[in-house]
């Protein structure tokens, strides 16, 4: 008997890889002067001397961390065949979500001796854990180069970012030597820094601005090329693609996400050639999966009273008022078990929100003395994607 999988002997994809986010290209494309600022600015790793701090600012998206992964690849292979150079020590952290002492405590165990014991998670404060990276800097020696991701989203930044570069000055090391790299998706970080920060600094600024579409194009045919099978996309699907996302972002991340779908519907309809129906199918599914993911991003609260728009909105009657949604929110949140929200203000305070995010339409109404003034609501998304939504979160929980 025949399994569900067993006519599945085709493919449009040779290396989905390829269209990955995880994917290092071996060439980046398309970011020459960015790359050339920053070989200027770590060339002096290759003379023995104290790396240039650089600081990296652009949206996501851009290439940042995919030019600093391939400029420090590139680096410690140069480094081999420099007699002048000291031993090279690259360490990647990603910052969201962490606080400067788990960031120093994760610098400390990478560099920790084999079969030590990790710093603990308790007991010592971050200074200690400064104390002990210091030591094992310099146990080690060479010239150790921190790449700091997302570091706008580390709330001990100013402390990071003035205690590492001012280390040797300090005294505390002898015989390391540290560089920094912090890479931030905030264009205004630097302007968060105290002033004495950005002093010690003294960094190469590195902005990167967003792909056109010609850009787009280009990088977008390089990965085309390497994931479809021969014949497996048509150039106006490419065009497409870089005209969608240089148009919204400039984002090469979400320009090669659409060409990933755009296959990926293809496929499903056993087509193994990308073209501009499948992009815009792609466009519509990703535009629907980016707009539930808001959604998920409400409170409980508010997406309950989302919901009840997009159920009046159902049966036809939006524009609707507050006071109306008020009554069937509250049905339509015990329906999931949770206890409504008890005054009409709370609901209003919620619509308002909804509005200004652009969920909700909002009509300002005045019926003069007889009706006064109020708003009515309605629904600016599909009802279906809302509701569609909504199943999914009540059923994963």
């Amino acid at each position: 008997m025949a399994g569900p999988f067993s006519d599945m002997t085709e493919t449009i994809f040779a290396d989905k890889s390829v269209l990955s986010e995880e994917y290092q290209p071996e060439e980046i494309l398309e970011r020459d002067q960015e790359i050339e600022e920053y070989r200027y600015a770590l060339q002096d790793v290759l003379f023995g001397r104290d790396p240039k701090n650089v600081m990296l600012y652009g949206k996501a998206g851009l290439g940042k961390t995919a030019v600093t992964t391939y400029m420090l690849d590139a680096l410690a292979t140069e480094v081999e065949t420099r007699e002048q150079a000291d031993d090279l020590h690259v360490h990647e952290v990603n910052c969201n979500g962490k606080t400067l002492f788990m960031v120093v405590r994760r610098l400390v165990n990478d560099l920790l001796p084999p079969h030590a014991s990790d710093f603990p998670k308790r007991g010592l404060g971050t200074g200690d854990a400064f104390d002990e990276l210091y030591t094992q800097l310099d146990r080690i020696g060479g010239t150790h180069i921190f790449a700091f991701d997302e570091i706008d989203h580390l709330s001990g930044a100013n402390s990071l970012l003035y205690e590492l570069p001012r280390a040797r000055s300090n005294g505390h090391l002898d015989e390391a030597r540290i560089g920094i790299i912090g890479i931030s998706n905030n264009y205004t970080f630097r302007g968060d820094l105290s002033p004495k920060v950005k002093d010690t600094l003294m960094e190469t600024e590195i902005s990167f601005s967003p792909y056109d579409a010609t850009e787009l194009k280009t990088i977008l045919l390089d990965r085309a090329e390497r994931a479809f099978i021969d014949g497996g996309y048509d150039m106006s699907a490419i065009t497409m693609t870089a005209a969608i996302a240089a148009r919204d972002m400039g984002n090469a991340r979400q320009a090669i996400d659409l060409l990933r779908v755009g296959a990926e519907v293809a496929e499903k309809r056993g087509e193994y050639c990308v073209t501009d129906d499948h992009i815009e199918a792609a466009r519509q599914l990703v535009q629907r999966g980016r707009l539930s993911n808001r959604i998920r991003d409400q409170t409980e609260q508010a997406q309950l009273v989302l919901e009840t728009i997009a159920r009046l909105e159902e049966q036809g009657n939006c524009p609707v008022r507050s006071k109306e949604i008020q009554s069937h929110y509250e049905t339509v949140a015990r329906s999931w078990g949770v206890e409504p929200l008890t005054t009409l203000k709370s609901i209003q305070d919620h619509l308002s929100d909804l509005h200004m995010l652009g969920f909700a339409k909002r009509y300002d109404r005045n019926e003069g003395l007889s009706g006064g003034q109020y708003y009515e609501y309605e629904l600016d998304l599909d009802s279906d994607l809302v509701l569609e939504t909504r199943e999914q979160i009540e059923h994963e929980e």
